[in-house]
């Protein structure tokens, strides 16, 4: 059985005891998370994609950890214009403990 999620902007595919990086969600770590778009949910019999019948499907997720991924460094410069500028960046991220597929 897996269910295709999404969240923060973007599509997952999950079974349950699946650990998933997604985008940082403001929950404490421990929490439950209960995910309501549920875009499609294969239950080994067929695949349920009808919005009509995911009303009620949603998919249940534990937060493990809250934190910042490796560090890019973004350089820019213009060649023969002594133009140059350094930037770097930090993404913040949630790791998800998927628990269950409720509803199915």
């Amino acid at each position: 059985m897996y269910a295709i999620i999404k969240t923060c902007g973007r599509q997952y595919k999950v079974t349950p005891n699946d650990e998933i990086f997604v985008e940082w969600l403001h929950q404490d770590e421990g929490t439950e998370v209960k995910i309501q778009e549920v875009l499609a949910v294969n239950n080994d019999k067929e695949l349920i994609f009808s919005p009509e019948q995911l009303t009620g499907v949603s998919v249940m997720a534990q937060v493990l950890k809250n934190g910042k991924a490796k560090k890019i460094t973004v350089f820019t410069y213009k060649a023969k214009k002594n133009q140059k500028r350094k930037l770097g960046h930090r993404q913040l991220y949630t790791k998800l403990k998927i628990v269950a597929i409720n509803g199915v």
